[in-house]
């Protein structure tokens, strides 16, 4: 990173110089990740009874923002550039430190690929909510370490573009003007690859339904158990992108012993759903219910 710095000035290579600020944002977010990482591990508190999921997705937000604002920055300086044709490069030093550009990024992107993994748990359940305890899991996918290494990627992209363009530059002198041009596609493109990652934390924080699970699906299961006639007041939201939350509402038939559909329930919602935080409320069917308007389905 230092390396592309003091080599972008003495090259006057602004494509260089965006390459070490996205580097230096890949170095924030990095870090961001890893503190995020811890908190989200730590044990559920008094104050935050769910525990410090949510860290994960605050962290990726900060993380996206860092390379948003840092990306509109070079932006606006690679147009500025491209008005006043202000270019003196020197394309050899731009090829050297472009190439050690993409050998670095090569490497963080291998060290930072989100693993593909496999979990399960053990648990139990009790009277009128259902809960299990993770035994040992290995998360499906972690935010901020996706936030990180699409951020690596982009970067990796544009230290290859960086490259080319010290390529035409050294052959084709005049056309000096691929320097910001380069700049200014690669910022656009990191941040495309970055709005994914934003509407997904977004979609956390405002408690969405997660996009794996299928509300429908899951209210027509829990109405399939022996002897429930109404499930109501059901909400699935996200802690964070790989882990779920439920709470339902099931109207049963009195003579139907409670304690049953409540282990049915809860072994239903995590042997197919994977929702290990659930919260099953079981109660005698009425017909009141049928035109109740806190029973009704949310809007879709």
């Amino acid at each position: 990173m230092i390396v592309e710095i003091v080599g972008g000035i003495m090259s006057g290579s602004l494509a260089i110089v965006t390459d070490a600020a996205h580097m230096m944002s890949d170095l924030a977010a990095y870090v961001i990740s890893l503190c995020s990482m811890w908190l989200s591990g730590r044990q559920p508190t008094k104050k935050l009874s769910f525990g410090f999921h949510r860290a994960e997705i605050v962290g990726a937000v900060i993380s996206v923002q860092i390379i948003w604002i840092l990306s509109g920055v070079l932006i606006y300086e690679a147009v500025k550039r491209v008005i006043h044709r202000d270019y003196h490069i020197d394309a050899d030093m731009m090829l050297i430190i472009a190439g050690i550009g993409v050998a670095v990024n090569i490497i963080v992107g291998i060290a930072l690929r989100p693993p593909h993994g496999h979990g399960h748990s053990h648990g139990s359940s009790s009277q009128g909510h259902g809960h299990m305890h993770g035994g040992h899991q290995h998360k499906p996918e972690n935010l901020n370490v996706r936030a990180a290494f699409i951020h690596v990627l982009g970067d990796l992209f544009f230290s290859v573009g960086v490259l080319i363009a010290a390529y035409i530059i050294k052959y084709k002198p005049d056309w000096s003007l691929a320097d910001p041009i380069c700049t200014f596609v690669f910022s656009v493109l990191v941040l495309i690859t970055t709005i994914t990652v934003m509407r997904d934390a977004l979609h956390v924080l405002m408690e969405g339904t997660p996009r794996q699970l299928s509300f429908d699906a899951v209210k027509i299961d829990l109405l399939g158990l022996y002897g429930v006639k109404a499930v109501h007041n059901m909400h699935i939201w996200s802690l964070t992108t790989d882990k779920a939350a439920l709470d339902v509402h099931l109207a049963i038939d009195p003579e139907i012993h409670s304690q049953d559909v409540l282990d049915a329930a809860v072994k239903l919602l995590v042997t197919k759903y994977r929702i290990y935080k659930t919260t099953v409320q079981v109660e005698c069917y009425r017909n009141s219910m049928e035109t109740c308007q806190r029973c009704q389905d949310p809007r879709v």
